[in-house]
């Protein structure tokens, strides 16, 4: 038996609204659990994490007890996915320091590049 996996993301980045219904379609076991920026109780698990709730701006994984974000969090979501999708939790043999410059790259941009939504699509 797993644990519930919780995933934490921006709800009205068009961007990560597709990439939860994405995760969704893949995750046949129900492994996770989505809450946006935007929820009270994501917000309780951010502060108990010690995430600065002002200024985040990353997917955030809580899996056994641990918290995952930018490239850390992609790579270990990948590893639960039905199909071949773990196949990309190879790619953390990049250094960190280069998968999370291209991860923050597009995270800023991410308005620019994808839009905003008015709300939570979840």
């Amino acid at each position: 038996m797993h644990k519930q996996n919780i995933i934490i993301f921006d709800g009205v980045c068009n961007l990560c609204n597709s990439s939860i219904k994405f995760i969704t379609i893949r995750d046949k076991d129900s492994r996770f659990t989505f809450l946006s920026f935007q929820n009270d109780a994501a917000k309780k698990l951010m502060a108990k994490y010690h995430f600065d709730i002002q200024n985040i701006d990353t997917i955030i994984l809580i899996k056994q007890n641990k918290s995952f974000i930018k490239s850390d969090a992609v790579l270990e979501i990948s590893k639960d996915l039905q199909g071949y999708w773990f196949i990309l939790s190879y790619l953390s043999v990049i250094p960190k320091f280069i998968r999370d410059f291209m991860y923050d790259f597009i995270s800023k941009n991410r308005y620019r590049f994808f839009g905003k939504s008015d709300s939570c699509k979840l």
